[in-house]
Order: structure tokens, then sequence, then C-alpha cells
């Protein structure tokens, strides 16, 4: 039984509509499905505190497990952290916290299974000035709130009366020297006088005056009774 050319022809053009259709599902497919190209990477700083934030935009929503590493040499030298994340059409971020120093290079992996299983393409690499928290202020130079006030009233208590000062001053100890008034005062007062060493010869003279005129008064007396 032959086939007629009509149906030969309406049988290539069904063919060639499965065809061009089957290629278009695939291609919407594979714009669908979940691939590397699908995640991005970026370090940010935000006063002093930094961080790594990785986007997925995959419209499928497969969930992916991202894993960051700090890398030293081509090597990983510690793992930052690993999070899960489910991408959308507009990008479902996950955000890591790192202080990350200049020039670092850190490597983003991602899994989600039976579709990727492979790294961010490039490695993320930092800025150079690096993200560290802000410097104190220099030791020499004091706060605000650290230089002393003064003070603006003397206390009460450290600083007495004038009644005070002038009842409780006590006397000089162990001052045993005259006033300055018993300086210039007569010497009487006191029972004692630069002329005393004068008067006591002259009264010692005429103790011993006294003495003799009475030795000899006796003695004259004696006599005349003798005779």
């Amino acid at each position: 039984m032959s086939i007629s050319r009509r149906t030969a022809r309406t049988v290539r053009i069904l063919g060639v509509a499965s065809a061009s259709a089957a290629l278009a599902l695939g291609v919407a497919g594979n714009a669908l499905a979940c691939n590397i190209r699908d995640f991005s990477a970026v370090a940010s700083c935000d006063n002093g505190k930094g961080s790594i934030t990785v986007t997925d935009t995959d419209a499928s929503g497969k969930e992916a497990t991202v894993t960051v590493f700090l890398e030293s040499n081509g090597a990983d030298a510690k793992q930052i952290g690993s999070e899960k994340v489910k991408g959308t059409r507009d990008g479902a971020t996950v955000t890591f916290s790192e202080n990350w120093g200049p020039k670092a290079q850190y490597r983003i992996h991602v899994d989600v299974p039976g579709l990727v299983n492979e790294d961010v393409s490039p490695t993320l690499t930092t800025s150079a000035e690096g993200c560290a928290s802000e410097s104190p202020s220099p030791s020499g130079t004091p706060s605000p709130s650290d230089t002393p006030k003064p003070s603006e009233k003397p206390s009460d208590s450290a600083t007495p009366s004038a009644e005070e000062s002038s009842s409780t001053a006590p006397a000089a100890a162990g001052d045993n020297s005259p006033s300055a008034a018993a300086g210039e005062s007569n010497l009487a007062e006191t029972g004692a006088s630069s002329n005393t060493p004068m008067i006591a010869g002259i009264a010692g003279a005429l103790v011993v005056v006294g003495g003799g005129a009475v030795f000899f008064g006796m003695r004259r007396r004696g006599a005349s009774k003798a005779n």
C-alpha cells in the first residue's frame, strides 16, 4: 500500500513541529534549571563590621547549601560558615559575618543535590582597604567624660570656720623661749635682774663688816671685864 504525497507531506510537517516543540521545551527547562551562574557573592563593610553576601537568583526555587571558605595560598585556611538558601527570580540572599582584610580571597561553594556542586567563579577578592573595627582614640587624649571638672564650691567640711580656727588652734609644743613682751618688760617681774650680783656683793660685805664689828665689840667687852 503506497502513501500519497499529501500524506507524506503532512507527516513531515507534524514531525518538524514536534521536534520544534521538544526543542523549545528543552530550552525552557534548561533556562529554569538551577546552575552555578545563578549565584554571585560580594563583600561589604558597614561601620567597621564586615560581611559576605551571596545572592541566589534561581527561579526554580531549589534549596542550595552555600559554604564560604577563606583562602590562603590557593588552599582553604578556614571555613567562615555554611547556610541554606532558596533562590527566587528577584534574588534571595544569605549573609556571613566576616571582618575581612585587604585583598583577602574567599571561595564560595554551592551544592544543589543532583544539579550543582561547584564554586562560584571567579573567587571573591575583597578591596585593598580592608574592613576592621573602628580604632579607639589615642590613650594620651582623654575623652570629655574623663576630664576632671573643677569643683564649683568647696565642701563645708573641708573649710573650717573662723571661730573653729581661732578656738582650736593648738599652742606650739616645746617652745620655752620668752615671749617678746617678757623680753621687753622689767626683770623684777620674774625675780631676776642684771643688778642682782652687785647687790649680793654689797650685802655680803655688810655682813662681813657687821660680823667684824660684833666680834671686836665682844672682845673689847671681855677685856674690860677681865681688868
